[in-house]
């Protein structure tokens, strides 16, 4: 009996001590395969075992089809392009992050991001490494923080040869340099994610867009990332 009193009186301190340090605010966010994934399925059951459910706030905006553009507010392109539709996804994105967040003490920030499909289309690989380093930093500002985690979502196998997205593979390299560039950052494999049934139980196989299992899994892939930076 003293035992157990020991014990919930050991994780009653760690609720209250965890509290006191904060909530951990996770930011999702990208184009269709971000959409497709349903952070309850296994994201956010993940994240509140590990820090309980009372010190997580979640915000997903996503929006398929769609080019970094949208969110970087300075993106410039291959050819010094600055099309007037820049930043506004990011816009409808902080709208949410500013009410979930409101008056919340944080312990942490991750910022997730899974896009690149459109961009590899476009062509647009030369000038997406400095909008992705530059995307996390304009976040970091609005959010006057200097310690946002960043967990990218590597473009699957869809298109190894490059033959329908001509810089799939450059988007690929670019991911994973920039997450291997800060210790802050880490990026998630997606290859295997995109084979089996789909949600409307189609069978697919290296599909543009993962299988309904492959989301869950990006999902727990995801959690266990973020976890790894907020131990750190």
């Amino acid at each position: 009996m003293k035992s157990l009193l020991v014990v919930v009186l050991f994780l009653s301190v760690m609720s209250s001590s965890m509290a006191e340090e904060g909530k951990h605010l996770f930011i999702l966010s990208g184009q269709s395969n971000m959409a497709g994934h349903r952070p309850d399925e296994a994201f956010t059951p993940a994240v509140e075992k590990a820090l309980s459910e009372e010190n997580v706030i979640v915000v997903q905006d996503a929006k398929g089809g769609q080019p970094i553009m949208r969110w970087y507010k300075k993106w410039v392109g291959p050819n010094g392009e600055k099309p007037e539709q820049r930043g506004d996804l990011y816009d409808r994105l902080m709208a949410k992050v500013n009410a979930a967040a409101k008056g919340q003490k944080l312990a942490s920030v991750t910022f997730f991001w899974m896009q690149g499909e459109n961009d590899a289309s476009r062509q647009w690989g030369s000038v997406y490494e400095n909008s992705l380093v530059a995307l996390h930093k304009q976040l970091s500002d609005d959010l006057g923080r200097k310690d946002v985690g960043f967990v990218i979502g590597r473009l699957s196998d869809f298109d190894m040869t490059n033959k329908r997205y001509k810089h799939w593979t450059m988007i690929r390299d670019i991911q994973v340099k920039v997450a291997e560039s800060n210790p802050r950052f880490a990026w998630v494999d997606t290859d295997d994610l995109n084979d089996g049934k789909n949600r409307r139980g189609k069978e697919i196989k290296d599909d543009l867009h993962y299988s309904g299992e492959g989301y869950k899994e990006l999902g727990r892939r995801f959690a266990a990332e973020a976890l790894k930076l907020i131990k750190k």
